[in-house]
């Protein structure tokens, strides 16, 4: 086994074993007690609040601050700085002062907010989401909506148990071009679909590194880190690198491929797969990244011949050509040609030998507007990425890093959500959370 091998498998498993407490226990420090969920006013604007907003949630606050259908009424943060950034944002719009939380536990209990918009690092998405179910309130959660396959799980159960709208941020769902382009597949433009091929070439440089620190005096430390292990502050971590670090973030394939990979499984329509396979490591730069920047994984859905499918993901973090136009996308394969979806709104076939031009279009939608139109209705299933699908997704980034974490491949039961007969990589399926902040197990 290489160093490389051994530092990186060290600092997986000290990563699982530095956490303080076993998934499944109840929160029960500050918890807030259920609400009856009932129908809005259809004259009364749907009241929403944005948790975390340094990096993504600016878009948040702006697409809430551009529906009318929406009032935006909260803010939180743990950085000061950054709360007060966004508070200035929707007064300067709305002409009114939102009010303004640090601990998203005393926002989740305000009984004035109907849903809302999760855009904290990965660690925190599913606990603050499962959070906001159980205070009767509905919830649009970034991607990935969690940060394990278990949270992801108790997620879904939350919201079903609760009768909740709870939204994907794969926005890519509401896009007009790419559900044209899956109906397209649907009806076999391309003939029979056996395989897709998802790309995350996404240009990444060293992020290098920085020693620990005492924390920015605006910054709630100890909140920020929520459900991981505690540690020293350090500034490659926070507001943005935490991606690239195990207890917070899962690597690009989580980040921005976990869009590709939704359309991937989407396209397939699959579920959950049978195998995993996957390989990569730290080929570039020498930096305080722990997650591989380079990972290639491999899906293999159905049985003994009966729907079989596979999905290739390519993660890759530097220089690289494109594929038929697309470096962020997706391709898929069938019996008279192949598909081309090279961007969140665009698609492209191409029909037998000669690569004749089939269908396409390239037109956008809106997800934020789809969320509100579901909660107003209080119907999930106008939802285009209700979080089933979210966790589904995700799951597959989730399965892929383990694979490389552990450098081999396990067969997967997509039934029970676990990994037979591997007690090691079957841990990773959840992580150790440190108290109070614990993602309950939740019955649905």
């Amino acid at each position: 086994m290489s160093e490389t091998r051994r530092a990186f498998l060290g600092k997986t498993a000290a990563a699982v074993a530095a956490s303080g407490v076993a998934a499944g226990e109840v929160f029960a420090d500050r918890m807030p007690k259920p609400v009856h969920r009932g129908k809005i006013d259809k004259n009364s604007k749907i009241r929403i609040a944005v948790i975390g907003f340094n990096g993504r949630g600016k878009d948040h606050i702006k697409g809430w601050l551009d529906h009318e259908d929406a009032e935006l009424v909260a803010l939180c943060d743990v950085d000061q700085t950054v709360l007060e950034r966004g508070a200035a944002t929707v007064k300067e719009k709305t002409k009114k002062a939102p009010r303004t939380y640090t601990d998203m536990r005393d926002l989740i209990s305000d009984k004035g907010v109907d849903a809302v918009s999760i855009a904290t690092p990965n660690h925190w998405h599913s606990l603050a989401a499962i959070w906001a179910i159980q205070s009767g309130k509905d919830v649009y959660v970034e991607k990935p909506c969690s940060h394990n396959v278990f949270e992801g799980r108790q997620l879904v159960n939350a919201a079903r148990k609760h009768n909740a709208i709870v939204q994907h941020g794969t926005q890519v769902r509401s896009s007009a071009g790419i559900i044209d382009a899956i109906q397209k597949l649907r009806e076999g433009v391309i003939g029979d679909v056996y395989m897709a091929r998802g790309l995350c070439f996404k240009r990444r440089d060293t992020i290098g590194h920085k020693p620990n620190s005492a924390p920015p005096p605006t910054l709630d430390w100890n909140l920020w880190q929520g459900p991981a292990p505690e540690r020293e502050y350090n500034p490659n971590i926070a507001h943005y690198n935490w991606h690239w670090f195990w207890n917070y973030g899962n690597g690009d394939i989580g980040n921005q491929g976990v869009h590709q990979m939704d359309v991937a499984r989407w396209g397939l329509n699959v579920g959950l797969p049978n195998k995993v396979s996957s390989m990569g490591g730290m080929f570039l730069f020498d930096d305080d990244k722990e997650v591989p920047n380079t990972i290639t994984t491999a899906f293999h859905f159905g049985d003994n011949g009966k729907n079989e499918k596979m999905l290739v993901f390519d993660t890759r973090p530097w220089y690289t050509n494109d594929e038929d136009g697309a470096k962020i996308g997706i391709l898929f394969y069938g019996s008279k040609g192949f598909m081309v979806i090279d961007s969140y709104n665009r698609y492209k076939t191409y029909l037998g030998d000669k690569k004749e031009p089939g269908p396409t279009m390239d037109k956008g939608g809106d997800h934020y507007g789809n969320f509100l139109d579901a909660v107003r209705a209080r119907d999930p299933k106008i939802l285009h990425a209700e979080i089933l699908e979210g966790h589904l997704s995700s799951s597959l980034c989730h399965l892929g890093l383990i694979s490389v974490r552990l450098g081999r491949s396990f067969d997967y039961d997509a039934e029970r959500e676990q990994i037979p007969n591997d007690p090691e990589a079957n841990a990773l399926l959840t992580a150790m959370y440190r108290v109070p902040f614990v993602v309950p197990k939740i019955d649905a």
